[in-house]
């Protein structure tokens, strides 16, 4: 090829790859494949290669280039990069309505209501379509020049796209109010200064196979991009595989609203994203909060809110700002996962196994989008670690969907009048005897805790959570019988053990409180239908002692009946993996006891079909242990367990030593870090499901 018409390749290639850059970036619509995209840039990369004076600064080739830096300059914003105020309810999200409607009574009040990412802001200065500056936020005012690194985002386009006619023309005809002739002044070409801001982000996706990789383990993916975008070395950020969604536009397009300039971010090439929306008041708003609320655990990137910003821009210049935050925007954020609240007084549970549990009453406090009042502090080896008193103000954090518990104390908030707990002495139910045992949950000594034992075998609560646990899902799973309802059939003697569910009438049940004859009879109908049952989720039903339901799985699967488990002796119990000497010290004791015997045989008289478990010939996960935390997708965290457990595998609540493989979803937690800390194995669900297939 002669030199014109290299150039004329150069340039028609640079063109195609910008095409699909923005329609895989922007629009979400990819009309080649990964690999022929990365052929057309290998294509330019060599002509470019043999002809570097046709190469320029908006070349695809050129997002990473250069050497590293020794330090970041400064840049001085053009107008500062302004912070907002959170707000965690509906009311105060209304009461943010009344203010700033007093502030501008005739005003019309629409908004456009945004995803908050949870990453880093940036601005991005083009000259005449050319991206020339990109700094971080700073302190507002003044940032730093991280243009190489943002040069590396696949998102960001080095120079802006200009439109095509049909475009702009079915755009002027969506947003009429729009002043026409400037809009299409400035989009011909888009010469002068044209500011977008947005916020640089990490996928979930990749901030897993970062962290996998081990060079440097970071806490969460807001963090992963900020330390990216902030390497001295390009190449760095580049293999970190950030991403960007634009949310403000700082150009004058003739634009008269928020909602309008995003549109045209969208047109020019910059990304956004796609689930913000326009609300024409407070309840579409709200409706739109709760919506992504819902979805929010299954979207692939951090997001810790929403942004309602008042969507005409003058009446949002004209509301001004107030500190460091413009008054017509606010951030409507998610609950957070931690909150503080005061220690007011603390009551003491007896659970099925005759255990005391302390549990905090509180101030009422915000947490995980739920008002609490009260919290567990675990056993009086968590009171004596935390050195918490009554008064104190805490820190109280919930994981999932269990009752929140009191993490720490604010020492320096503690009144003068803060009192000690008082440990009881005696049973606070039946008034017995009470004593303590040491936990067997962890070998390391400093890990173990010591709880407080009620050990009257005839105390009240106890036969109450025991029936309780016999009706929970992960037991019989009888459907409408909850705690109100057994307390209810203990108070009348209707029921003194679980056997004696299977014998109610629907005339017992309608002496209740609050029974009618059809809910009667649901829950009659309800016991009925439990009678067939597996013989795992039924040993874990009795409510063992130190039998949880990997134990009672382990058992099922090691004896195939419940006879086998009935008859087998100590010796045998603690030849089953992950059974040691306490746990089947405990079962024996259960199946020798003539109370339990007793009830064994009232449930065969009453009907209990027993599942046997035949064990497969192809069991390929046999003595291998899995533990699995973070979120599945395709797939439930008990069908998991249950696909491990049918192909021979165990399931383990903890990562030590002796686990084989760690699955990993979603947001892990800390087990993820201790599996990479002992070099367990590690899978991702995709690797996952292609093990148990």
């Amino acid at each position: 090829m002669i030199k014109q018409e290299v150039k004329e390749r150069i340039e028609k290639l640079k063109k195609e790859v910008e095409r699909h850059r923005y329609l895989y970036h922007v629009l979400d619509k990819p009309k080649i494949s990964d690999s022929a995209l990365d052929s057309l840039k290998h294509e330019l990369y060599k002509l470019e290669q043999q002809y570097p004076e046709f190469i320029t600064s908006d070349s695809p080739t050129q997002r990473v280039g250069g050497k590293a830096l020794s330090k970041f300059n400064k840049v001085e914003h053009s107008s500062r990069m302004l912070s907002m105020e959170d707000i965690f309810n509906f009311e105060e999200l209304r009461a943010w309505q009344t203010r700033i409607k007093k502030l501008s009574p005739s005003g019309h009040f629409d908004y456009y209501a945004e995803i908050k990412m949870d990453g880093l802001s940036a601005s991005l200065v083009y000259e005449d379509g050319m991206l020339k500056t990109g700094a971080t936020r700073g302190d507002g005012r003044v940032g730093e020049d991280v243009m190489q690194n943002l040069k590396t985002i696949e998102s960001i386009p080095l120079r802006l796209r200009v439109p095509k006619t049909n475009e702009v023309e079915s755009f002027l005809k969506k947003y009429r109010d729009i002043d026409k002739d400037k809009f299409r002044g400035k989009i011909k070409d888009l010469s002068g200064r044209i500011e977008v801001r947005g916020e640089v982000f990490m996928s979930n996706r990749v901030f897993k196979m970062l962290n996998k990789k081990g060079e440097q383990v970071f806490a969460n993916p807001r963090n992963a991009a900020a330390g990216s975008i902030r390497q001295l070395d390009p190449k760095i950020t580049a293999s970190r595989q950030l991403d960007f969604f634009g949310y403000d536009l700082l150009a004058d397009f003739g634009h008269n609203t928020h909602e309008e300039a995003h549109q045209i971010l969208k047109l020019i090439g910059i990304k956004n994203n796609p689930y913000n929306i326009y609300c024409k008041g407070l309840k579409e708003v709200s409706g739109f909060y709760k919506q992504i609320g819902k979805k929010r655990k299954k979207f692939d990137y951090w997001l810790d809110g929403v942004v309602v910003t008042v969507n005409n821009i003058k009446l949002f210049k004209k509301l001004g700002v107030v500190g460091k935050a413009p008054r017509g925007l606010i951030a409507y954020k998610y609950p957070g996962e931690e909150a503080t609240t005061k220690l007011l007084h603390i009551d003491w549970q007896v659970g099925r196994t005759g255990a005391l549990t302390p549990v905090a009453t509180m101030e009422s406090a915000q947490l995980g989008g739920t008002t609490v009042t009260h919290a567990t502090l675990h056993n009086p080896s968590e009171i004596k670690r935390l050195g918490v008193k009554i008064g104190d103000t805490v820190i109280i954090e919930k994981a999932g969907d269990i009752i929140p518990k009191v993490k720490s104390v604010i020492s320096p908030l503690r009144p003068k009048n803060a009192k000690e707990i008082n440990i009881p002495r005696k049973c606070p139910i039946c008034g017995g005897e009470v004593k303590y045992k040491t936990t067997k949950k962890s070998t390391n000594k400093k890990e173990m805790g010591v709880i407080l034992y009620c050990v009257d075998k005839n105390c009240f609560r106890k036969e109450v959570q025991g029936i309780i646990h016999f009706v929970s899902k992960k037991a019989f799973n009888i459907e409408g019988l909850g705690k109100k309802i057994v307390e209810q059939l203990v108070n009348k003697k209707l029921i003194t053990s679980p056997a004696d569910l299977f014998k109610l009438r629907k005339s017992d049940l309608q002496v209740l409180d609050g029974f009618a004859e059809k809910s009667a009879e649901n829950i009659v109908e309800a016991i009925k239908n439990s009678k067939k049952i597996s013989l795992a989720r039924f040993i874990y039903a009795l409510g063992i002692p130190s039998v949880g339901e990997e134990t009672a799985n382990t058992l099922a699967r090691c004896f195939g009946k419940l006879e086998g488990v009935m008859e087998a002796g100590v010796e045998a119990l603690e030849r089953v993996e992950d059974i040691g000497g306490v746990v089947a010290k405990n079962i024996k004791e259960y199946f020798s006891d003539e109370k339990n015997k007793k009830l064994i045989r009232d449930f065969k008289k009453f009907g209990i079909e027993i599942g046997r478990v035949h064990i497969g010939y192809h069991q390929p996960l046999e003595g291998k242990t899995f533990v699995l935390t973070g979120g599945l997708d395709t797939i439930t965290r008990d069908e998991a367990k249950k696909k491990i457990r049918d192909l021979g595998g165990n399931i383990s609540s903890s990562v030590s030593k002796n686990t084989d493989l760690v699955i990993v979803g979603a947001d892990p937690g800390s087990k993820y870090n201790k599996a990479k800390k002992l070099g367990i194995k590690i899978k991702d669900e995709k690797e996952f499901l292609k093990l148990i297939k």
